[in-house]
Formats: structure tokens, C-alpha cells, sequence
């Protein structure tokens, strides 16, 4: 693979802190690289460095003489007073660009819904951000690099961003390098994951879960100790290894030492005793949206946001919630909230409910900008219980990244990672019982983001999820719904790859939404999110049938797949590496035949309404 560019012995200091200390490193081609790390850690700046639009205290950037660089920084960089359509293609007339193929093909993917002749200041921050990507992406570059792609795009533009990257090049030709705090997005488009941390760089072939197994198996074998962190990586790492099955068959994770990693790890959540807790606490009834309609909040005549739908939230449930931009998504949390009523129906709130809401911009907190971390959570509570333990408020700050010294600092001197996490405590520490968050991941690195995942799992309360970030759905939600822009509201029994399903089908019809079903009413428990199907008894007969014989062939293929891999391990052990190989080949045809039986089990449990 030839060399495209590299830093060699890069140090970056800002007044007493040094970021980055002797660093080397370089891209070559066919390299598909992820970045993660702390905020602060450096990712930002060691991606400038290597975009040559910043220099180093020492060291210097290289790259081959033919080389073509484009940057997209975290920052709105597009003048907005100029209109989409000259933000994006400058004065080139419309016949030069609409000939080139892929500069259609990123037009329809990123801002085929823009208006081409808006301002670009008119725009919302998530057109804003596709209008700067598919004006880097239209043109012609060795390496592309991304500084926070993701952030303000939907569920669909993340989707779109991964295949186009993903095909961009040939395997072997050019390279790019992301920093994101979306997980499912590393594991879909990196081969490579640097980690930034204490002022160097460790490499991990991979994506993001190919790194964080890596990074477990690192720590364990040079017996560095970090006790938090550890344990945090250990359980993330035991939500992936019994995670979807298209994740786990990956090649590049060994199954058996993930297997003893996560040994001693229990479950990331005990639903049973979640459940338990949480209707002690919350009774019988959570809330209820009982054939709601909601007009457009902007008085447009004729036209409803939501139209009939009902939605019912049990005692522990937890429910993540996608969907278009200007579906409602954000609204429908309003509703639940009580902050707006419905143009018709009912919203039926039971007498024990608390909740409380994370929101997007965080403002709750300019209340308090005067007082310091610490003492904002103080002022709430002085102690806390997650997960049967108790925690002082200094403990539960701790956990969420705050170190000691952090703990001191000003409200109004804090990033926006470090707002969110903020509020996020502040709204645990009044003990709700409903607890809805409205894209919690914004701002968060994957530590982080993990950290906030353990806090969740101990929660035993109703939990409403609003976000694009599809590992944090997967992660902490054990049924999803969706907001297809048609005033429905759909359950997705097949998660969010049925969303991208049912999108792709709507847009293929030229339909508003996605799915041509009726409005879904979800009630009680896991049964939110599946669709009344509507099946005849005959169909549920038949349904249950399949669903027994399906059990019992993947029960046979699990003996196998277990059988299969004590052989793999002892051939490995024997270096017989022909007979691991066609041991490998057989492991695979055995699970793709389980993720064709899974895939019926899930159509005949949506004909059951299980």
C-alpha cells in the first residue's frame, strides 16, 4: 500500500498541558481509520495537525506531493449568506455538475430535501451539516477527514454516510480518518481505531468493537488496574459478545477469550428486578396516549404530525424512538411530558409519575452557571441509589468523568459534553421515575457514552429514548419505535435496520412514510414496540408452529456452534491451521443459516404480536 501522509514525533502543548508528545503515525492507502478518546484528549487537534491547517510545537506532517486532502471541521464553516446551491457547487452551472453521476448520488443522498435557492443561515443544524459534508464529498480526494461527521444527522443520514464511505474507493485506494462518538458508525466503515489518550496514540486493528475487546485484553495482560474503566469496558464488551449475531460472527473477534473476559460480568441488565422496582414504585399505570392528533405547532391548515396514534408506557419499559427530522420526535416528549396537549385524544398520566427530560440545548443549566459542578448536584441530593448501591453525589459525579479536581469547575466553564453529562446527574439525582432523553449523545466521547450507559442499566425506571445513535438504542433499549413522517407511529420488531428498511421502501414509492401499516398501539411491557398485525387466528396457529420448530433448530445450532468452536480453539492450540480453516468455513455457514432462522422467528413473532 503506498504512503498517502504522516506525522512523525508530533507535540502539541497548550499552557501547562501537553496534548499530543512524540507522536508517529501515518495513512496509507485502503487505510479506513476510526479516532476515539476523551474530550480533550486531542483528537481534534491531531486531525488538523494532519490536515495541515495547524502546526506542531515540534515535529513535523508529510504527505506525497499528488496527495489531495479535504477537511470537514466540527464548526458551521459555510458563509451563510450564500444560497445552498452556491455553497455547495460555487458558480458551476447546473448542467456541469448534474452530469457527473456521483455528484448526483451525494446530492439525492445528503440534501435532496434542501431547498436549493435557501440561505444558508436559514438552515437547520443538521442541513447546515449536510450541506458542508456534500460539499467535501462532490469533490476529488485522496483522504478525507471528518471531524465529528455524525452530529445533528438522523438515523438515515448516518446510514447514507457509511456506504457512501464504504464505496467512495476501491479497497485499496485512498483513505480517511473520523472522529465520532457514534459506535455503530465506526464499526461500519473502519478497519483501523487510534486512541488518544494521555498525550499518545495507541493503534487496534478494527472497528469499535474490535477495539474495545483489544483494549480489554491490552489492559488485562500488562496488569494495569483502572478499576472504573476497566469495569466499564469489560461490560460493554459483555453487551457485544451477547449482542446480534452479525456483530459476534465477525472473524476478528475471538470468541473464546471474549468469553473469559466476561466470565464474571453479569447481565447488563436484570429486567426482572428492574421491572419489580420500578412498578413499586411508579403502581400500575406510567403513561398513555390514547388516540392522540396533533396539528402542525405552526397552525398549518389541513396537516397533522400525529395523527390517532397510541402509545402505552409500562412500569420499567424502555423504548428508544427514530425517526425523520420534523416527524416529531422531540414533540411526542412534550406530549408525554405534559409541556403541550393534543389537538384531540387523551394523555392519561399515572398519580406516581416523576419525569424529568434531558433536552437538546441543555439551557436548563443557565440557572446555575454561577455554581460549580459539585455543587449544583449537592443542591439536589447529597445521596443517590443506583442499582442497589448507595452513592454521594461527589461518587455518582466521579462516575460520570468528573474527576476531583473537575468536580470544582464553574458551570459556565464547562464543554458541552461536559454540560450534558451534567444535567443528565442533575435530573438523576431528583429520583424521577420517567426518565426521557432527547439525543443524549451529542458532545460524548465513547467513554463517556459508556459511562452513562452503566448509570441507565441500574435505573429502574421507564426510560424513552430519543436518538440516531443506534449502538446507544441497541444498548439501553429494548424496544424500538419509529416516526415515519406520515402521523404514525410504528413499532420495529426488527429494531432499526427495519427502519432503513421501511424508509428505503417509502422513498423508492415516492410515500410521505414508510410503512403502509395501520398506526401501532404498544401497551404494556416489551409489546410496545410490535405492531397489531391483525393476522387471522389461522396465521397465529401457523405463527406458533414455526416459532416452536424454529427454537428447536437454533437450539441444535447452538450445540453446534459450541462443538465447532472447542475444535477451533484446539486446532489453533496444535497450529493445524488447514483444518481451522475449514472448521472457520463450516462456523460460517452455520451462522448464516441462524441469522435466516432468526430473521423468520422475528416475521412470525410479528404475526403473533409477541
Amino acid at each position: 500500500m503506498a504512503h498517502l501522509l504522516g506525522g512523525e514525533n508530533l507535540t502539541v502543548s497548550f499552557a501547562t498541558r501537553t496534548v499530543l508528545d512524540g507522536v508517529t503515525l501515518g495513512l496509507e492507502d485502503g487505510d479506513r481509520i476510526g479516532m476515539v478518546g476523551r474530550n480533550g484528549d486531542g483528537k481534534s487537534t491531531l486531525m488538523r495537525l494532519l490536515a495541515l491547517r495547524s502546526t506542531p510545537d515540534s515535529g513535523r506532517v508529510t504527505k506525497r506531493g499528488d496527495v489531495n486532502v479535504g477537511y470537514l471541521d466540527q464548526g458551521d464553516v459555510l458563509d451563510g449568506d450564500l444560497t445552498v446551491g452556491a455553497a455547495i457547487v460555487g458558480d458551476r452551472a447546473d448542467h456541469e455538475w448534474a452530469a457527473n453521476a456521483k455528484i448526483r448520488e451525494v446530492m439525492g443522498g445528503l440534501v435532496g430535501d434542501v431547498d436549493w435557492h435557501a440561505n444558508v443561515h436559514a438552515l437547520s443544524g443538521g442541513q447546515k451539516r449536510r450541506v458542508a459534508l456534500a460539499k467535501l464529498l462532490i469533490e476529488d480526494h485522496d483522504v478525507i477527514m471528518l471531524d465529528e461527521p455524525t452530529n445533528h444527522l438522523d438515523v438515515e443520514g448516518v446510514a447514507w454516510l457509511a456506504r457512501h464511505l464504504k464505496t467512495r474507493w476501491r479497497a485499496n485506494q485512498g483513505a480517511f480518518l473520523v472522529v465520532t462518538h457514534d459506535r455503530w458508525f465506526l464499526d461500519e466503515v473502519c478497519n483501523y481505531t487510534w486512541e488518544v489518550h494521555d498525550a499518545m496514540v495507541d493503534m487496534f486493528d478494527g472497528g469499535y468493537a474490535a477495539y474495545v475487546l483489544a483494549r480489554a485484553e491490552r489492559d488485562r495482560m500488562a496488569a494495569v488496574v483502572e478499576g472504573k474503566r476497566q469495569q466499564l469496558v469489560k461490560k460493554e464488551l459483555a453487551w457485544l459478545r451477547r449482542g446480534a449475531p452479525a456483530r459476534t460472527a465477525k472473524p476478528k473477534f475471538r470468541i473464546e477469550a471474549a468469553n473469559d473476559l466476561i466470565a464474571d460480568v453479569p447481565d447488563p441488565r436484570d429486567s426482572v428486578a428492574l421491572s419489580k422496582m420500578a412498578t413499586a414504585r411508579l403502581g400500575k399505570d406510567v403513561l398513555d396516549l390514547e388516540n392522540v392528533t396533533l396539528d402542525f405547532l405552526d397552525g398549518e391548515d389541513g396537516q397533522k404530525l400525529f395523527d390517532n396514534i397510541t402509545l402505552r408506557l409500562a412500569p420499567g419499559e424502555r423504548l428508544g424512538l427514530v425517526g425523520v427530522n420534523g416527524a416529531g420526535k422531540s414533540t411526542l416528549l412534550k406530549l408525554l411530558n405534559g409541556e403541550i396537549q393534543p389537538s384531540s385524544g387523551k394523555v392519561k398520566r399515572g398519580k406516581t409519575v416523576v419525569t424529568a427530560v434531558l433536552t437538546q440545548d441543555v439551557k436548563e443549566l443557565d440557572d446555575v452557571s454561577d455554581l460549580r459542578v459539585i455543587e449544583v448536584i449537592e443542591r439536589e441530593k447529597r445521596s443517590f441509589s443506583v442499582g442497589g448501591k448507595e452513592f454521594t453525589a461527589g461518587q455518582l459525579v466521579e462516575q460520570l468523568g468528573f474527576t476531583k479536581e473537575k468536580q470544582w469547575t464553574p458551570v459556565s466553564d464547562l464543554s458541552g459534553g461536559e454540560r450534558r453529562r451534567l444535567q443528565l446527574l442533575r435530573l438523576l439525582v431528583g429520583e424521577p421515575n420517567v426518565l426521557m432523553l432527547d439525543e443524549p449523545t451529542n458532545d460524548l466521547d465513547t467513554d463517556t457514552l459508556a459511562a452513562v450507559e452503566d448509570v441507565l442499566d441500574g435505573w429502574p425506571g421507564t426510560l424513552v429514548v430519543v436518538s440516531h445513535d443506534r449502538y446507544l438504542l441497541e444498548r439501553v433499549t429494548d424496544n424500538q419505535m419509529a416516526l415515519l413522517g406520515d402521523g404514525k407511529l410504528r413499532g420495529l420488531p426488527g429494531g432499526v435496520d427495519q427502519y432503513l428498511e421501511l424508509r428505503e421502501a417509502a422513498l423508492a414509492s415516492g410515500a410521505v412514510g414508510g410503512g403502509s401499516g395501520a398506526p401501532t398501539s404498544a401497551s404494556g411491557g416489551s409489546s410496545s414496540s410490535v405492531a397489531q398485525s391483525g393476522a387471522s387466528e389461522a396465521e397465529k396457529r401457523e405463527a406458533r408452529k414455526d416459532l416452536n420448530r424454529i427454537d428447536r433448530q437454533l437450539g441444535k445450532i447452538s450445540q453446534q456452534e459450541e462443538k465447532l468452536h472447542t475444535q477451533m480453539a484446539a486446532k489453533s492450540e496444535s497450529g493445524d491451521f488447514d483444518a481451522l480453516g475449514e472448521l472457520n468455513a463450516k462456523l460460517k455457514e452455520l451462522l448464516d443459516e441462524k441469522e435466516v432462522l432468526e430473521l423468520e422467528w422475528l416475521e412470525a413473532a410479528e404475526i403473533l404480536g409477541e
